[in-house]
């Protein structure tokens, strides 16, 4: 392809799956990469809108639970990397710039100088209205989950406790000023295993998405972009907190 593309990543390993699942197909000139946001303030935002009673379930969710998620789900979760076609190697250096955050000045300035047709965005905080419009760039952005019925974070995992396989899956859309509403563009939907669990589940969805998100840079570069109109309603979803999670784990099955 010949359109120009630009990535906005955070240090996750969705990213790192997603780079090297394009880099041979796609024109990825630079990958701005930020450091993590404090965990301090992202709880300090949660709170504001969650309560410190759900912020500190899920504070208790990630100190307890995950730790024991990874420690048994690593032989799975390289067997589900190895089956899906996945890679993790490290961004190439040529072409990658570390920043303080996707919304500094700094990435302003970048994006400017490259002028990029396209913006893909994956695993970094949501991009201020300076930044989306920085470029005449379309911003693109793989969103585990299906939504508007899934946005926020964790989409497979809630639509396997609401037993909505149907809606189990990956959405790549345009990226605006919201929480994942942009324009729809494509969703493929996932079947994860029994030995599947919280850990595992968004791997299916970046392995899902790769190719969707070709075939959207390819719509940019043919001027033949879609715009998918949602037919579910809108909910915006949060991590567990370890009361949930093992409420669904010990009635539903759900790991």
């Amino acid at each position: 392809m010949s359109v120009r593309v630009v990535m906005l990543t955070g240090p996750a390993i969705s990213s790192r799956f997603m780079y090297n699942g394009l880099k041979e197909d796609v024109n990825i000139v630079q990958v701005i990469r930020e450091v993590p946001v404090p965990m301090k303030t992202i709880m300090k935002n949660r709170a504001k809108k969650l309560g410190w009673f759900n912020v500190l379930g899920q504070i208790a969710f990630g100190k307890l639970i995950l730790p024991i998620l990874r420690t048994f789900s690593k032989d799975q979760k390289e067997k589900v990397i190895q089956k899906l076609g996945l890679s993790d190697a490290e961004i190439s250096p040529a072409i990658l710039k570390d920043v303080s955050s996707v919304n500094a000045q700094e990435t302003i300035d970048i994006l400017k100088e490259i002028n990029p047709d396209v913006v893909i965005v994956n695993g970094c905080r949501i991009l201020s209205k300076k930044v989306l419009s920085a470029v005449n760039a379309v911003f693109i952005n793989t969103h585990e989950g299906i939504t508007p019925r899934y946005r926020g974070i964790h989409g497979g995992y809630w639509a396997l406790v609401n037993q909505d396989l149907e809606n189990c899956g990956v959405t790549v859309h345009l990226v605006d000023k919201g929480v994942d509403t942009g324009g729809i563009l494509y969703q493929a939907r996932i079947q994860p295993e029994k030995k599947d669990n919280f850990t595992t589940y968004p791997y299916y969805q970046t392995a899902a998405g790769i190719p969707l998100m070709k075939q959207a840079v390819m719509d940019v570069e043919n001027n033949s972009i879609q715009i998918k109109q949602p037919v579910l309603e809108s909910q915006i979803w949060y991590h567990p907190t370890i009361w949930q999670y093992l409420w669904n784990f010990l009635t539903k099955g759900i790991k």
